[in-house]
C-alpha cells in the first residue's frame, strides 16, 4: 500500500493550487472547497474524459444539463423528502454532532470517548430553499442533492427532442448538494460536490445484462482512462439493497485509509419512472412507489414493433467528480529517491488530465532572442487547443523543473542559446526526466501527440 497521506495531497493542493478551504480568509466553512488555477483544468479533464466516453464515443446517450434548484415536488415523489436522512447522534458531554453508521463504535464518542450520547434520530440531508417574494421563510424549493432525478423527470422532454429506441441514456454532469453531518476526507465528502452520473433506459427484460454491461465497461474506463491500477479498484455488491434497487455494485478505490465507493452501479428498475409518471395504474410498475396525483405527463415508453407501453427500468452509473479527482492524484502523487538526501515530489498524470499540458521556458530572462522564440513557441502550442500552455520566465530552470513535475506538466521546453544556432530545442520528460533535442518545426505535432497519449 501507497505511503501517500491525505495530508500529502492536501499540501500539494494548496502549494500549487489546485484546491483551496472555501472563505479561508475567515475561518472557513466545513465541507466546502475552492478549486484553484490547476484543479479546475483537472477537474475540467476528468469530466471531459467522461463525457468523450458517454456522449462522444457512443450513439445512444443523450447529455442534459438540469436546473440546480427544483419544485418540492419532485423530492417528495423521489422520497428524498421522506427519507434521504442520516442517523444523527450527539455527545452530551463535549456537543460533537456525528453519523452513527460512520462513527468508530457507534456506543463512544469519536472527539471525547464518552459513552453519554443522545439517541439518534433521522437528520435531513436536502438543503431546503425559500424562494419568491412571498416564501416568508418556508421551504418551497431545494437545492438537487443529486443530479439523477433531474433526469428522470426529463425522460420524455428528451426522448421526444431525440427520439431513441430502447436501450438509450441520459448523461448528466453537475453540482448536487447535501447537508452532511460531518463531512470528511478533504473532497471526498462534501456538502456542495459534483456528479457525473448516467442512466440507461432499458427494456425490462434485459436489465441484468445491462447492469453486468456498464458495471464493467466503468471499472474499465477508470483503468484505461483514468490511469488507475486494477489492482488499486474492487467491486463491491451492496449487502442492503435501497429500497428503489434489485442490484447495486460500488466500485472502490484503494484509499489511503482502506477501500471506499467512487462510483455506484444501480439497477434501479421502475421505480423512479414509476413514482414520477401520471396515470401510474395504467402501468404495470414493479417496484413499490408512492401514489402520485401531481405529475402531468406519462413517462412511459411506447414500443412501435409490439405497440405495447411501459416503463423501462434504469441502469445508473453515478460517479463524484470531486473524488475522482482525489483518487487520480493519490495514484499519480510520487517521490523519487535522487540520491544524495535529495528527493523530488512528481504528479505522474495521464497527459489527458494533466493541467498543464506544456511549459516553454527561456534558459535566460534577459537574452531578448531567446523571449522571442519562446513567445514563438508559446503561441504555436496554444493554437492547437490542446489545453493550458505556460511560459516560464524565472530564468531558474531547477526550480521551474520541480514545479511543473509538482503539477504534473507532461514535458518541459527549454529554450537555450543553442536554439538560436541551430533551431532546436531540449525536451524534458516529466516521468524519466529524460532529456532531448528536438527541432522547433517539430515540437507542436510532439506535444500534440505526447497529449494524445493515454
Amino acid at each position: 500500500m501507497s505511503d501517500t497521506t491525505i495530508n500529502d495531497i492536501v499540501a500539494l493542493c494548496k502549494r500549487r493550487g489546485f484546491i483551496f478551504t472555501g472563505s479561508e480568509i475567515y475561518g472557513g466553512l466545513g465541507g466546502a472547497y475552492d478549486y484553484g488555477p490547476y484543479g479546475v483544468e483537472l477537474m475540467k479533464n476528468i469530466r471531459n474524459a467522461w463525457w468523450n466516453a458517454m456522449i462522444y464515443s457512443r450513439n445512444d446517450i443523450e447529455g442534459l444539463d438540469a436546473a440546480l434548484i427544483s419544485n418540492k415536488l419532485l423530492w417528495k415523489y423521489s422520497g428524498h423528502e421522506g427519507n434521504f436522512s442520516d442517523p444523527l447522534v450527539e455527545c452530551k458531554k463535549c456537543g460533537t454532532r456525528m453519523r452513527q453508521d460512520k462513527m468508530r463504535d457507534p456506543s463512544k464518542c469519536d472527539n471525547c470517548g464518552s459513552t453519554d450520547l443522545t439517541p439518534p434520530r433521522a437528520y435531513q440531508l436536502m438543503m431546503g430553499l425559500s424562494i419568491g417574494a412571498v416564501a416568508d421563510g418556508a421551504i418551497n424549493a431545494y437545492l438537487r442533492p443529486e443530479t439523477a432525478t433531474t433526469t428522470y423527470t426529463n425522460f420524455k422532454n428528451v426522448l421526444d427532442a431525440t427520439p431513441h429506441k430502447l436501450p438509450f441514456g441520459i448523461a448528466q454532469i453537475g453540482k448536487a448538494f447535501r447537508n452532511e453531518i460531518s463531512p470528511r476526507g478533504f473532497v471526498f465528502r462534501m456538502r456542495e460536490f459534483e456528479q457525473a452520473e448516467m442512466q440507461y433506459f432499458v427494456d425490462p427484460e434485459t436489465d441484468e445484462q445491462y447492469f453486468n454491461m456498464w458495471r464493467d465497461t466503468r471499472v474499465a474506463w477508470w483503468v484505461n482512462v483514468l490511469g488507475i491500477p486494477a489492482d488499486k479498484l474492487r467491486i463491491t455488491p451492496h449487502e442492503k439493497l435501497a429500497h428503489y434497487a434489485k442490484a447495486a455494485v460500488d466500485i472502490e478505490y484503494e484509499f489511503p485509509d482502506g477501500f471506499d465507493e467512487v462510483e455506484g452501479i444501480h439497477n434501479r428498475q421502475d421505480f423512479d419512472l414509476g413514482s414520477h409518471t401520471k396515470c401510474q395504474n395504467e402501468f404495470n410498475i414493479n417496484a413499490h412507489v408512492m401514489e402520485n396525483r401531481d405529475s402531468t405527463v406519462k413517462l412511459a415508453y411506447s414500443d412501435a414493433q409490439t405497440g405495447k407501453s411501459f416503463i423501462p427500468y434504469v441502469i445508473e452509473t453515478a460517479m463524484g467528480v470531486n473524488r475522482a479527482m482525489l483518487a487520480v492524484m493519490l495514484n499519480a502523487y510520487t517521490v523519487e529517491d535522487l540520491g544524495d538526501g535529495k528527493t523530488r515530489t512528481v504528479l505522474k498524470l495521464r497527459p489527458l488530465l494533466s493541467p498543464v499540458k506544456a511549459a516553454v521556458i527561456p534558459l535566460a530572462r534577459n537574452v531578448p532572442e531567446l523571449q522571442t522564440i519562446a513567445n514563438n513557441i508559446e503561441n504555436a502550442l496554444r493554437k492547437l487547443g490542446i489545453g493550458r500552455i505556460e511560459l516560464e520566465n524565472s530564468g531558474n530552470i531547477g526550480k521551474n523543473y520541480r514545479r511543473h513535475d509538482e503539477i504534473g506538466t507532461p514535458v518541459c521546453i527549454t529554450v537555450d542559446h543553442q536554439s538560436i544556432d541551430d533551431g532546436t530545442v531540449t525536451v524534458r520528460h516529466r516521468d524519466t526526466m529524460a532529456q532531448e533535442r528536438i527541432k522547433i518545426t517539430d515540437i507542436p505535432a510532439f506535444v500534440r501527440d505526447i497529449c494524445e497519449m493515454k
